[in-house]
């Protein structure tokens, strides 16, 4: 530990299995414990242990057995002393004094270590076996010996095996930082799905963390990203909306085209690098487009989405009429669903002109269900206001059929920009909180009404 410079080290096992963490306070507790002089016999120290550790040898013994009975005492007194305080399975250390190894193994010591690698008797020895004592000799004195033999305890002993703090390689830092700052440890073991110990993470190691490597697609704009998209390395934007307010450290390879959808970009893509389509992705780039242009109804929509989309449709096996119609009727099923979910289905943040605000949409087939949502959703939204501290908040419900959209305007001012940006006559509701404004024709949030509340905003 200290010439790795670490103070945590996991123990496993053969199989890499994480069985618990040795600290250097753990080791630290090892010896403060002066005064329980049974510790060695307590912690089931193997033999070969102390050996190792005293850089010693066993002259009679099995070193394969445990010292797990008896206390750890130096014999400096004489003889006659000795049999006051040796009692049966001590582990004894002392020198090269014939008697003092006598008395001890007539005591019934469990163990003598004979210290500076005095040279041990015939006598002593068959007395020893005899007598079942292990005698181990070491080069080192008296109290060198005293002082290292604690090292010899197996870690087990001191270890921390129980609500042990683990991650998983697959977790993501966003998620551990917190839990690692509250609490006291330095360092957490990294395990993987079969729970095979991989390696450590330290608060130290978050230091020097690079931000998750991602790729922006179908938008550009900070509040629309994903939450810790600061930190981030963006890699690629690619996007069909107006440009936003995304800032990277470095140049980026950026594809925004003027095209209804951009799974219309995705499928050139494909096509420039010259990779098969599998039908399955085809089917879901063949959906996004005809989502996004209304079946080549909305006025983004350009032949270059059309052309793709049949393509598509082609590849993934698919009627684009017939399937528009299901895939549009069960989009628009509201049934079930609460005014959050309604409400946030399709939902983006704005700003403009240091206005905030938000503008949800939900396209349907059914007259009668979107009629129903405008009296749901206003006091909602008055709510939702609030909550997200936004100025205003704007809710399409745009009928596919008659390709027109109803407009619902909660927030001060909200009704009056909507009306001002469509060049509708309403001076009068300049003040009113909130109000439906009527928008035959749009059906597009990304070109036609952003835009325009944008520009009425400005004025």
């Amino acid at each position: 530990m200290q010439d790795a410079n670490v103070v945590t080290l996991p123990a496993v096992t053969e199989n890499n299995v994480l069985e618990g963490l040795i600290t250097v306070g753990d080791i630290t507790k090892s010896y403060m414990n002066v005064l329980d002089s049974s510790i060695l016999s307590k912690a089931c120290t193997q033999y070969s242990n102390i050996v190792e550790t005293l850089e010693g040898a066993i002259l009679i013994g099995d070193e394969n057995a445990y010292f797990n009975e008896g206390k750890v005492l130096i014999a400096a007194a004489n003889p006659d002393m000795m049999e006051y305080y040796i009692d049966k399975h001590d582990l004894v250390i002392l020198g090269n004094r014939y008697e003092s190894q006598l008395c001890a193994i007539e005591m019934e010591a469990g163990c003598i270590i004979v210290c500076e690698g005095a040279r041990v008797s015939m006598t002593i020895k068959k007395l020893a076996q005899e007598r079942g004592c292990t005698v181990i000799t070491t080069p080192y004195d008296a109290y060198t010996a005293a002082r290292l033999i604690n090292q010899s305890m197996p870690i087990s002993y001191f270890m921390k095996t129980e609500n042990l703090i683990t991650f998983e390689t697959e977790d993501y830092i966003d998620d551990i930082k917190d839990i690692m700052a509250s609490k006291r440890h330095r360092d957490f073991p990294i395990l993987d799905k079969e729970g095979k110990y991989k390696g450590m993470i330290s608060r130290r190691n978050l230091l020097g963390a690079r931000g998750k490597k991602i790729i922006l697609v179908d938008h550009n704009e900070r509040s629309q990203a994903v939450e810790g998209m600061e930190s981030a390395d963006i890699l690629e934007i690619i996007d069909h909306h107006r440009l936003g307010t995304v800032e990277t450290m470095s140049p980026v390879f950026f594809r925004n085209q003027p095209l209804g959808c951009t799974a219309t970009i995705i499928y050139q893509m494909y096509r420039e690098n010259q990779k098969e389509i599998d039908p399955a992705v085809a089917g879901l780039l063949c959906s996004a487009i005809i989502s996004d242009t209304l079946l080549f109804r909305s006025p983004t929509c350009t032949p270059v989405d059309q052309a793709a989309a049949m393509e598509l449709a082609k590849i993934a096996g698919l009627d684009v009429e017939e399937y528009a119609k299901k895939m549009f009727s069960a989009g628009s099923n509201l049934k079930g669903k609460t005014d959050a979910e309604i409400f946030y289905q399709d939902f983006k943040r704005f700003s403009a002109d240091k206005i905030s605000f938000g503008v949800g949409q939900i396209t349907s087939l059914n007259t009668d269900e979107l009629a129903e949502l405008k009296t749901r959703m206003v006091p909602y939204m008055r709510q939702v206001l609030g909550e997200q501290h936004m100025d205003m908040l704007y809710f399409m419900l745009t009928n596919i059929l008659t390709q027109s959209t109803e407009l619902i305007c909660v927030g001060q001012g909200s009704t009056a920009t909507a009306l001002s940006a469509f060049h509708l006559d309403g001076e009068g509701q300049a003040n009113r909180v909130d109000e439906t404004v009527s928008l035959p024709g749009v059906v597009s949030r990304k070109k036609q009404l952003i835009p325009a509340i944008v520009m009425a905003m400005q004025r």
